[in-house]
């Protein structure tokens, strides 16, 4: 059977990198797709590993040349994009393949692969969604406050996806998503 691509997308430190390093860690049959980005690296993240670090001029040869499945300007500040070869390559190969990506990108890819499923990841409240991008001190009071107001409108989208899922737990919402895509669950 191939599977199909599953994108998993939602607002701003609702825990989609979180949910992903889980199943990553768990779930190695996984596939991942590495976004590019032009902003800079959080303390811990590994180029190549989290995201493709790359210039303003590294990104605007990638979308001249047609590599990516998708992009987008985020948070009204920095670029993101999935390129498409490594997705293909990994869906021939029958291989389950995950992106994680934002609402814009989302859109773009239900416009080029309308059979993915689209996976909407909540919080369980707006309040908790405050909390953790507070909590997790990356972003400076004006970036927190540019990040919530984007996430306000991206919580509106929810219903443009196939399913949602609440991220109350890590664990829970991961186990969740897995069983969406089909996959045994092994923990």
């Amino acid at each position: 059977m191939k599977n199909r691509l599953t994108v998993l997308a939602g607002p701003t430190a609702v825990g989609k990198g979180t949910i992903s390093s889980y199943i990553r860690d768990h779930h190695p049959e996984v596939w991942f797709s590495v976004s590019a980005t032009t902003r800079p690296r959080r303390p811990g993240e590994i180029d190549g590993v989290h995201y493709h670090f790359i210039s303003d001029d590294e990104f605007d040869e990638l979308i001249a040349a047609g590599e990516l499945l998708e992009y987008a300007v985020v948070h009204g500040r920095h670029r993101y994009g999935t390129p498409a070869a490594p997705v293909r390559e990994a869906l021939e190969a029958g291989t389950p393949a995950l992106l994680e990506i934002d609402l814009q990108g989302a859109r773009q890819v239900k416009d080029r692969m309308p059979d993915a499923l689209f996976v909407f990841l909540a919080p369980p409240s707006w309040e908790e969604l405050v909390s953790r991008l507070t909590g997790r001190g990356t972003e400076t009071p004006a970036e927190q406050e540019r990040r919530l107001t984007t996430a306000r409108q991206e919580l509106a989208a929810e219903s443009e996806f196939d399913v949602t899922v609440v991220n109350d737990h890590v664990r829970t919402a991961a186990q969740e998503l897995i069983q969406l895509m089909g996959i045994s669950a092994s923990d």
